[in-house]
């Protein structure tokens, strides 16, 4: 098994604990609201959705993939940090073990921050992941948290 890791940063010119509400604590309800396209629902299998939570995830008509289990591994509020892992699920391709992912938001100077992220792609034996799935992900990533953010900026 192998491990491929991707850092990014997203800024936002909303305030830090607004948008980890938003991409965190609310996102079960926020995204299929906004955007249904990509997650249709999310329904808890076990937890109280703190630490050790299992989720099910399904994915909307636009999606390719149908679900995935996410595991939370680690929830702190008062310093915006979160992590959580797929552990199940054809989003995983057939390729992955499971990809964990690590998020902190920072304030910054003018009341906005950065969404600071690390994915860790944890292969399956022999198998190599394209750089190509990667920005993919990636990309989706972005996508999702400009629709948050312009969802909260406009309400």
């Amino acid at each position: 098994m192998g491990a491929i890791t991707y850092d990014m940063e997203i800024p936002s010119s909303i305030p830090a604990d607004k948008i980890f509400k938003a991409v965190v604590l609310d996102a079960d309800t926020l995204i299929p609201k906004i955007m249904p396209q990509a997650i249709k629902n999310v329904e808890i299998l076990e937890g109280d959705g703190g630490v050790g939570t299992v989720k099910l995830i399904h994915f909307g008509e636009g999606s390719q993939y149908k679900s995935v289990k996410h595991r939370v591994d680690s929830l702190d509020t008062e310093n915006l940090t979160h992590s959580y892992s797929l552990i199940e699920g054809d989003a995983l391709m057939g390729a992955l073990d499971s990809i964990t992912y690590y998020i902190k938001i920072v304030s910054t100077e003018d009341g906005g921050c950065i969404c600071k992220t690390r994915s860790i792609y944890h292969t399956k034996e022999g198998v190599e992941l394209s750089e190509e799935k990667i920005k993919e992900g990636k990309q989706k990533a972005i996508v999702m948290f400009k629709a948050i953010e312009a969802y909260l900026q406009a309400n």
